[in-house]
């Protein structure tokens, strides 16, 4: 998850936001009985959906596929997996080869010890992306997932066809002046981007225990509750439970450090760039990416705080399929 220091202030207290949810995440009752798998939830959407693997990159990626027409790449973020957008990818697979996948470290893809920065994981998307057969695709990512797809955009460019960024940019130098106290009533910190940096203690913290972690996530970002529901977020958590999942999430975190090298080496994108914005990220998401591509558009998801294709999947879907074409 990665929201600005402007969503933090607008956010305000922990306290506010909890009073938006009008129930504790501890007293929300719990599903019973397994989570289902990949396979269960790719064939429950509508679309023909089915749950797959592909070995690519020295990394199995999980992934799954539906529909018919160009392909479309979705690449979700932290602490989610391909399942964010389960609202959106039925709309889309009207008009599009839609692969929502699960990046290294995710899901039930692989989760080996390197590779995080996001260059690396665009070649794990590029490798798949040309095992499927395909020479050019339109991609488009949410959150950890957006860094990726802009990484995959810089580094293949003749494999992008247009990109598409939801709510988060690229890591780059102002990551560096994230401030880790507020005043009280004015802003909460982003504790997850220093969490994240530490060795052996997140997996320590939140192995068995990522539910509270998605539950927190969740109660400060949506004003309406309901929109990720008990299922989605055992889900989410059953995804994130393991030691192994949560240091490879680190992971991505660690490497930004890497990913903002690399963004100095980059030129400006040439292909068609849409960047879709949530109330309080859009204008330092578009301020960005004018200034990184040649061909800009932007949409506001008005309604959004940071979980776009759940908070409003009509706007994003429709916003894609304008898009995308």
């Amino acid at each position: 998850m990665t929201l600005n220091r402007r969503t933090m202030l607008a956010l305000g207290t922990g306290a506010t936001a909890l009073a938006l949810t009008g129930t504790p995440a501890d007293a929300r009752p719990r599903p019973t009985g397994p989570v289902p798998s990949d396979r269960e939830l790719a064939r429950s959407l509508p679309g023909g959906f089915r749950s797959r693997y592909a070995t690519v990159n020295g990394v199995r990626l999980h992934y799954v596929s539906g529909g018919h027409g160009q392909p479309l790449l979705l690449v979700p973020g932290w602490p989610q997996t391909w399942w964010a957008y389960r609202k959106v990818m039925p709309q889309l697979a009207r008009r599009h080869h839609v692969i929502a996948v699960d990046l290294r470290g995710m899901g039930g893809s692989d989760k080996p010890a390197g590779g995080y920065d996001k260059k690396t994981m665009a070649a794990d998307l590029h490798a798949l992306v040309r095992r499927l057969g395909h020479r050019q695709v339109n991609i488009a990512g949410h959150d950890i997932g957006s860094m990726v797809a802009f990484s995959f955009a810089a580094n293949h460019p003749e494999a992008t066809r247009k990109v598409a960024l939801l709510d988060t940019p690229h890591p780059d130098q102002s990551e560096y002046e994230m401030r880790l106290l507020y005043r009280p009533g004015t802003g909460t910190a982003l504790w997850w981007w220093a969490v994240n940096q530490l060795q052996h203690l997140p997996e320590q913290l939140m192995c068995g225990r990522m539910r509270h972690v998605v539950d927190w996530l969740y109660a400060h970002s949506l004003a309406d509750q309901s929109l990720v529901g008990d299922l989605d977020r055992e889900i989410y958590a059953h995804a994130y439970n393991s030691p192994q999942a949560v240091r490879a999430a680190t992971r991505w975190y660690q490497a930004c450090h890497q990913d903002i090298t690399d963004l100095a080496g980059y030129g400006p994108l040439t292909m068609p760039v849409l960047g879709i914005g949530g109330t309080f990220t859009y204008e330092d998401l578009e301020r960005k990416l004018t200034a990184q591509g040649t061909d800009v558009r932007m949409v506001r998801a008005s309604k959004s705080v940071h979980y776009l294709p759940e908070e409003e999947p009509d706007v994003v879907a429709g916003a894609l399929q304008d898009f995308f074409g």
